[in-house]
């Protein structure tokens, strides 16, 4: 008889006896720990790994629900290859791509011989469910790749083909609901009757399908209209088909024919020519004394401000920029968050008596003193900086709360024009993988934290939560208020950041918690070829991080 294993359960504490080759799901049963929104997964020796997992050695063990990002990303890929199923057995020769994320739900495109009909949507729904409640066993294999690569072949499915070829892998894994077989590049869970809640509308020429709340994973969230970030996604789709890259597959394709510096300066140009067109927009409405730019964090929000100043230049508009830092009250009148600490966050951190104030002095042609605020006193004291506004000036403000309408509550709508800036990740691994936005802004802060404030990789994720809890409060609510939107995501980046973000991922010891991050995004870089920087031109967005810029920061 084999020796058993011992596995030591970061949940309660305990160290079990566990016979060798044991699944995660047969230790959770004999753990007896209860989850009321799971398991979904498990962090094995800190790699998040799916319940089918077997062990044969001793092993730290964290079981994880719905509430953990980990878990909520299983849940969700599990939804997808059944939506996939479904939409196969009901209408064969279709093509399923999961596209974006929007309105707290995914935008799945499909191809199935007819414009999408409500009475589609309802079918489809109806099949999902019923694969559900039928609790279909959801089977892995691992096989030589280029017996997955035929497999899909035969399939029809080009861009798993291409994304496997480029991948380099020796084998490859996949997964099976009945006759159905899909590849998805994270876990999945074990059986389709563990997917208890979902959601299915149609939207646009398409359909959306939602998820349980990260927060509260017995409700959907509530569906929000996003028409114009819908609106953005779509145009870079444009500018995808322009290039020629819809997916990695065949961005790997183009480096391996040598044709990424030309893929680099389209994009640029692209990326430019918005830029320019924003410019223009803001030039022909009359009236305009402020722009307001807001984005989240490692969106490029600053490089973006920088461009745009120079786009409006071209228009004979003389910006002006002005720093929301300046205008934080004394530290004891700071709001405090729910630690008790100072919220520096909270839109109430600001003067917004003295914001508007100002403002509307300098569009009226006074003369103001603007503040300076002493961050190592924590008070707010007179800078002895003088500005006056020229009829071809406008003032340009970037930071989290500007396009809040309670900054600027006081101001004439007419005299303001917002920008929402966002770094919107639109390239797909391939039609059933898409490519989380967070992941390519985590990875651009990684990088930045790194090279100018000296913040290893483990730190800034481990801040990375507050950081995206705070943009879900302050800045996304506020994001559909935008009178332009840009897209700060170029579809080369993720392959020239990753040569700068790898050996700092590298660096988070396996003993961190932060580990199973930096884990998962080395493993999805992985699929990118790299591409040296050299060709990307000093003015480019992603300057910003990846140092090299001609502007001053």
């Amino acid at each position: 008889m084999k020796q058993a294993l011992q596995i030591r359960c970061k949940n309660n504490k305990k160290t079990l006896n566990i016979a060798p080759e044991s699944t995660l799901s047969d230790i959770f049963f004999q753990s007896g720990l209860k989850m009321e929104s799971g398991p979904i997964c498990a962090k094995v020796n800190n790699k998040v790994e799916g319940l089918h997992y077997r062990v044969f050695h001793n092993k730290d063990v964290e079981f994880l629900d719905m509430t953990s990002d980990s878990g909520s990303r299983n849940y969700t890929r599990t939804l997808f290859f059944i939506l996939c199923k479904a939409v196969h057995d009901l209408y064969p020769g279709s093509q399923v791509v999961i596209d974006i994320p929007v309105s707290n739900g995914y935008f799945v495109n499909l191809s199935i011989g007819h414009d999408v009909t409500v009475d589609d949507v309802e079918r489809i729904k109806k099949r999902m469910q019923e694969i559900i409640t039928t609790k279909m066993s959801i089977r892995r294999f691992e096989v030589p790749t280029e017996t997955a690569v035929r497999m899909f072949a035969d399939k029809g499915d080009t861009a798993k083909v291409k994304l496997l070829k480029s991948y380099g892998r020796l084998y490859t894994t996949y997964y099976q609901i009945d006759d159905y077989v899909d590849y998805y590049y994270g876990s999945l869970l074990t059986n389709t009757s563990r997917i208890y809640l979902f959601g299915l509308e149609k939207y646009f020429d398409g359909l959306l399908l939602r998820i349980p709340d990260l927060k509260n994973p017995k409700v959907l969230p509530e569906m929000t209209h996003q028409d114009k970030m819908f609106g953005i996604f779509k145009e870079h789709h444009r500018w995808q088909d322009i290039i020629g890259v819809r997916t990695v597959g065949d961005f790997n394709e183009l480096v391996d024919k040598g044709a990424a510096t030309d893929m680099i300066n389209v994009s640029e140009a692209l990326q430019e020519k918005k830029i320019s067109e924003i410019a223009d927009e803001i030039a022909s409405r009359k009236g305009v004394k402020l722009v307001l730019l807001a984005g989240p964090s490692s969106s490029g929000k600053t490089t973006t401000c920088k461009r745009l100043s120079i786009q409006l230049l071209t228009n004979g508009i003389r910006p002006l920029q002005i720093s929301l830092d300046d205008y934080f009250v004394d530290r004891e009148q700071t709001p405090k968050d729910e630690k008790g600490e100072y919220d520096y966050e909270s839109i109430y951190a600001l003067n917004l008596k003295l914001i508007n104030e100002q403002f509307n002095q300098l569009f009226q042609g006074e003369e103001v003193e603007l503040p300076k605020y002493d961050f190592q006193a924590g008070k707010s004291r007179p800078s002895g900086k003088k500005l006056k506004m020229e009829p071809n000036n406008v003032l340009i403000v970037e930071g989290i709360h500007a396009l809040n309408p309670e900054l600027t509550s006081e101001i004439p709508e007419k005299q303001k024009f917002r920008v929402y800036v966002s770094a919107l990740t639109t390239i797909l691994l391939d039609d059933h993988n898409y490519i989380p936005t967070t992941d390519n802004r985590l990875l651009r802060r990684i990088i930045r934290d790194y090279k100018y404030r000296g913040v290893t990789a483990q730190e800034t994720i481990h801040r990375w939560p507050s950081v995206r809890a705070g943009e879900n409060k302050w800045i996304f609510p506020f994001q559909e208020n935008a009178d332009a939107m840009f897209n700060s995501a170029m579809l080369f980046e993720l392959a020239v950041i990753k040569q700068q973000a790898e050996p700092l991922l590298e660096q988070v010891p396996e003993s961190a918690e932060e580990y199973s991050e930096a884990y998962r995004l080395k493993k999805f870089l992985d699929y990118i070829r790299p591409v040296p920087n050299r060709d990307i031109p000093p003015t480019s967005l992603l300057r910003e991080f990846l140092g090299g810029s001609s502007f001053r920061y």
